[in-house]
This record gives structure tokens, sequence and C-alpha cells, in this order.
């Protein structure tokens, strides 16, 4: 890993997204860092600049990815249980899986991998899920450190509705999350998040005491899942018949603050998309896994229109793809679906968007400026995309495009996290 000291000069063709539906493009462009931090973004070197330059030539190079959804302990599921619904694929596959990342050896050899494989396509700040075993979670964290990945890791909590093996009690679940946050200290680059699984995982006096724990600790998020299948929605109303809204279940015990993730949003209803807005609640929209498990498909253009903060994640395993651009392309599929069905009144996504959700979307729950920052720790793709079909007259902005639907970690030649030259 390299610490990138002193004074350089990243150049390439630049591309980043300054806004929604926006995209600048820098041809034969630099990005200046001093180590690590970006100064500037220039179409020539200032005069009399000294800076080693790194030359990538011909390549693209972006923002890093966010991929702000993940099920780290599910790395091992890609591709398996595809046929089955969300709560069958939950028992069936999920559970027992989670279950064997009590053993500390086996999650190391998983994690080692996912982490390394992130870096490999270009994602290098996650909002990460981990089992409910708290060392596990912590092996979980010293591999994304290693590998170098930023972002957010969660000890799962969970006391009721799912196998024996990957149960915990109330008591255990609260402790073991309170000691987890209060560990956390050691990671440069990684923070802890409060993780309940989903609200039928979790009883009535686990979520309150979540809830205090989220009050004790202001600086520590909140990540879960929300209205992501039409049978998870029937549940969670039979289990608090004094909820309207699937929302409300969070909320009413402390649970539904500013910052706080839910994931999928696919069912969730005006008022409850409302409640979002209002709180500074973040949507993430997760399409390879909403149709992969048959939950629907999100009503993205809505909540992009209602001012929703919106971001994107490869939910794997329900996601069998960890690339974000894959994601990206997929989210622009899925509403091309939406659009045909709405009887082309809500418009699908551009790809300018998608490119943008992947970035600086994801970027701003970091509270990161959009593009390559300046004052900022430089996070960065190079893609070198020679070895798709020559065609003379592509635009940089085609060129991403092309990267997007058709690149894969072969297309990466080099990814800066956190100012870091990372291995790749």
């Amino acid at each position: 890993m390299n610490s990138m000291r002193g004074l350089c000069a990243i150049r390439g063709n630049l591309a980043f997204a300054p806004a929604p539906g926006a995209l600048t493009t820098i041809a034969d462009g630099y990005i200046l860092t001093r180590d690590g931090i970006v100064e500037g973004v220039f179409n020539r070197l200032p005069p009399h600049c000294q800076a080693e330059v790194i030359n990538y030539g011909d390549s693209i190079i972006t923002p890093a990815f966010t991929d702000m959804h993940l099920h780290a302990p599910q790395f091992p599921m890609l591709g398996l249980g595809m046929d089955l619904q969300l709560l069958d694929w939950l028992n069936v596959y999920t559970f027992p899986m989670e279950a064997r990342f009590g053993n500390l050896e086996y999650a190391k050899t998983v994690y080692r991998q996912l982490a390394k494989e992130l870096i490999r396509r270009g994602t290098t700040r996650v909002c990460a899920f981990s089992s409910l075993h708290r060392e596990a979670t912590h092996v979980l964290m010293e591999q994304l450190e290693k590998a170098g990945v930023t972002g957010y890791v969660g000890k799962v909590n969970m006391d009721r509705n799912s196998s024996p093996e990957l149960m915990e009690t109330t008591e255990e679940s609260l402790a073991e999350t309170r000691r987890f946050i209060q560990e956390c200290n050691v990671y440069p680059h990684l923070k802890p998040i409060i993780t309940p699984r989903f609200t039928p995982s979790c009883t009535d006096t686990l979520l309150e005491g979540l809830g205090k724990l989220a009050e004790e600790f202001p600086e520590v998020p909140i990540q879960s899942h929300l209205s992501e299948n039409p049978d998870e929605i029937a549940w969670v109303r039979d289990l608090h018949p004094d909820c309207q809204e699937y929302w409300q279940t969070y909320h009413k015990f402390g649970l539904w603050k500013r910052g706080t993730i839910m994931a999928h949003c696919v069912h969730s209803s005006p008022e409850e998309r409302a409640a979002m807005k209002e709180h500074g609640i973040w949507a993430v929209h997760c399409p390879d896994s909403n149709t992969n498990v048959a939950s629907g498909i999100a009503p993205l253009r809505r909540m992009l229109e209602e001012g929703l903060q919106v971001g994107l994640g490869s939910d794997i395993a329900g996601g069998a793809k960890l690339s974000m651009p894959d994601v990206a392309t997929e989210a622009i599929r899925v509403s091309k679906l939406r659009w045909l069905l709405s009887g082309k009144e809500e418009a699908f996504l551009t790809v300018r968007e998608a490119f943008y959700l992947i970035t600086t979307a994801g970027q701003a729950y970091f509270g990161a400026k959009p593009g390559f920052g300046q004052g900022e720790p430089l996070h960065a793709v190079v893609f070198n995309d020679s070895r798709f079909a020559y065609n003379p007259a592509i635009t940089l902005e085609e060129r991403l495009e092309r990267i997007l639907y058709l690149g894969d970690k072969a297309t990466i030649s080099a990814v800066y996290s956190a100012g870091r030259l990372v291995e790749i």
C-alpha cells in the first residue's frame, strides 16, 4: 500500500458527476495531491509545479465507488438460492451460512477474499453488515483495513425468528454491541454502525435497548432494512399492530434519526417516503437483489423527485454481483421496466444518474464533496478500456458508459483509497 508522500499529479482522462444528471470530463487532465490529499483538478498543471507525475496515459479515472448495503458473511453464497423469495431464502441459505462465522478461521478466510475483491472492483467505501458474532466482526474490519476499504461495519443484532445456531439473547446482543462500539477506535478508516437486522429479528426490548445505545453514542449511525417484500411487511404488521407503517417500528424505539440507512424501500408508501425525507433517512436501492429474490422494483425515480437521499447497494448475496458498475447498470435496466409498466410516466434512470449514485451520492454519506474533492483524501479508480473494440469516434462519456456496462475487474488498473494507492 503506497501512502503517496509529497506532491503527486495523477494524469489521465477524468470523469466525475458533480450533480445528478451532470457529468464533467477532462481529457488528459490532472489530479494534484499532496500526501494523498487532493489539492485540485486541472486541465494542465500550474506553472513551475514540481509534482511527481503518475501518468496513466489514455486511461479513464473516476471517483471510487461506494457500496451502501452489503452482507459480508453472505459472500460465499453468491449465486445461490436465486429461485427463492426473501423469507425462504433467509431460512434455507442465509441463516445457516451466517452461523458459520462463529468460527474465526473461517471468517478470516472469507473476509480476506471479500476485502480484496471489493478493492479489485473499485469499491473503497462500504456500509456493511457482519454476522451477530462480535469477534468475527472485528475480523471483517481487520481484513477491510488491510485491503484499503473504508466505511462503516455493523455487528448484526437478532434475538428472535432465526435458527437456534444464529440467535443471541437480548442481554447478550446489547452487551456485545456496546463492547463492539467501544472497541472500534483501533481502526483508522472504519467505524461502527448500529445494525438491527430488521424488525422481525429483534424483540421490542432489543430495539428499545439499541435506541438507547444510539442515544448514548450519537456519533454512531444506524442501518437496517425497510419494506423490502410484501410478506415481510405483513409480518411486521402482525408483530407491531400499533404501527400503521413499517418505519414506525424503528421510530418508536429511537432508531429513526438523521443519517439512518434503510435498505430497499421497494414497497414504501408515500407516507413512509415522506417520513424518510422529514427525518433525513437514506434509502439504499439494491436492484439486483430485488430482482433475484423477487421483491419488486423500487420507485427510484419517485424517491429522487421527492428529494430523498438515495444510494445504491450490491446487497450481496441477495444481489449476485459485487461490482458497483454492475449494480448501476442493473438499476438502469429495472427502471426501464418500471417505466414501461407505468405507461412511460415514471422516467427511467440515465447512465449519468446511475454513475452519480455509485460515486457522488455515496461519497456524500461520508461527508465528501462531489468528484475529487479539494482538501479530501483521494478515492479514485483507473480504468484501462483498451481491450474493447477500437472506435476512434467515441467520446469520453461514451467510453465511461461502455466501461459501466462491459468492464470488470480486469479493466481496473489502479485503485486509490483514502489517499493511498492500494494493492489490487
